[in-house]
């Protein structure tokens, strides 16, 4: 359990006891009340909802399948059916400040960028996300993600390209509103299994800490697991809370731009307040509240800034987090061909996070020499290049070129492998690989640049649209 080391910042304290009302509210009407005895077996009436409810989500196709969309009673009931309906009904709605315009500069950016936001993925956003330690032992446990650590990188990108493919959140076409709701209510059943009811029952000042329970089975279920595991809400908060949710916002168009400028490609400063409004979108629709929002990249740094020091006055044992990055980076490893760079991610990574992240994660001990020597010998003189050249050719960048390679890597081996696909909707899933194909030659880039690339990306990789056309049905 977390024990606190140092003074709390009390605005952020407070939010660590809020949740999501809508989503939370909307499972206990599915669940129900769980018995006081203990689990009650994979084959209780909630399990079987949860199962249910989750195999509705394959209806939720696109953004026009929520309109008038309702849920059966059959296995749910007519109570717990009427709830997911409602539920769909209200938080679809995107909120009244939601700027079209914005949202689909913020498309055309990720679009442009490509196969580099792969990278700030794997190398900033997701080891960012790990540094809060409740956070990152609630998604210890819920995926065991040293061991399924392409589970939670795979989910996460299920839901970025929906979000910020082209109509992603107001098209009835897209499909990002949809994800979102699905995300939302995984988010709600999470808490619902690790609090063993509402977190309106968790909060009452009276309830003692929920104890950990003996699991007998030698492979519990994911159900199993997040019921067992205890729960201290007076030390901890609830989990997946306020707090917790807007910091993982934050590594998505924060840090996601706070990358771009570390590599040398920062963004207009009306792009980047673009780029964070569409994500606060994202978030009024998974049910963050706005004050937890930021809107330029100041407000964000400080947000952001406050919510780590947070997370690192408090102390956790066992800590998660040095496993969880080790996981990530032998993920990426495994995804590069040339033996000499596959612990590359490794000082990338400290490169973007910086020397307090690697740290917790971990990632801070020495490296290979000749892996070192040839990361920081290719970005200085990427970046050397670049400075140079830009006064001829002010779109060129070698620094660009050399991430977008490595990215496309990651995306083939790891995102579009064809025996293990997406869990996304068929129509989706082609609409992705569409656009990962389409990612092959850099719009912002000269052709002799792009021709630079290809060789790159064609060293020891493959084309994800290929092997999915050729694959089996």
């Amino acid at each position: 359990m977390t024990q606190s080391t140092a003074s709390p910042d009390p605005s952020l304290q407070d939010m660590r006891r809020h949740a999501d009302p809508l989503g939370d509210a909307t499972i206990a009407r599915i669940l129900g009340d769980w018995p006081a005895q203990g689990w009650p077996g994979d084959d209780a009436p909630q399990c079987l909802r949860i199962a249910e409810v989750n195999r509705l989500f394959g209806e939720w196709t696109d953004n026009a399948s929520l309109a008038h969309w309702q849920a059966p009673s059959t296995v749910l009931g007519q109570e717990a059916a009427q709830a997911l309906t409602d539920y769909v009904r209200q938080a679809q709605v995107l909120p009244p400040w939601a700027d079209l315009q914005k949202i689909q500069r913020a498309e055309r950016l990720f679009m442009d960028h490509g196969a580099l936001s792969c990278i700030l993925l794997f190398c900033s956003s997701l080891p960012e996300c790990y540094v809060l330690p409740d956070l990152a032992d609630v998604l210890h446990t819920a995926g065991q993600l040293e061991q399924h650590t392409e589970y939670r990188i795979r989910s996460t990108a299920a839901m970025i390209f929906p979000v910020m493919m082209r109509g992603g959140l107001e098209a009835p076409r897209g499909a990002g509103v949809a994800q979102i709701l699905k995300v939302r209510l995984i988010h709600s059943t999470i808490r619902n299994l690790i609090l063993r009811g509402a977190p309106a029952q968790a909060l009452q000042a009276a309830r003692p800490p929920l104890p950990a329970l003996a699991v007998s089975a030698a492979r519990p279920s994911l159900y199993q697991t997040l019921f067992a595991r205890g729960w201290d809400v007076a030390g901890c908060g609830l989990p997946c809370n306020q707090e917790e949710q807007a910091y993982t916002l934050l590594t998505f168009n924060y840090v996601f731009l706070r990358g771009l400028r570390r590599l040398g490609l920062g963004l207009p400063q009306a792009d980047e307040e673009a780029y964070l409004h569409a994500w606060n979108v994202v978030g009024h629709v998974l049910g963050i509240e706005s004050t937890l929002m930021a809107h330029t990249m100041d407000e964000a740094q400080a947000l952001f800034a406050r919510m780590q020091a947070r997370g690192r006055s408090e102390a956790i044992a066992p800590d998660p987090r040095p496993a969880l990055g080790a996981a990530l980076m032998q993920t990426m490893a495994d995804a590069i061909p040339w033996p000499v760079a596959k612990p590359i991610p490794v000082p990338l990574t400290r490169y973007l996070c910086g020397r307090d992240t690697a740290r917790d994660l971990g990632l801070d001990r020495r490296m290979p020499l000749a892996s070192g020597l040839l990361f920081w010998s290719v970005l200085l003189l990427a970046r050397g290049i670049d400075t140079v050249v830009r006064w001829v050719f002010p779109r060129f960048s070698l620094s660009r070129t050399l991430t977008r390679a490595l990215g496309y890597h990651f995306i083939s081996r790891v995102l579009m492998s064809q025996t293990r696909p997406l869990r996304l909707p068929e129509a989706l899933l082609n609409q992705v690989d569409a656009v990962v194909n389409g990612w092959s030659d850099d719009p912002l880039a000269p052709a002799w640049l792009n021709r630079l690339e290809d060789r790159l990306t064609t060293a020891g990789s493959w084309s994800p649209g290929l092997a999915r056309a050729n694959a089996p049905r």
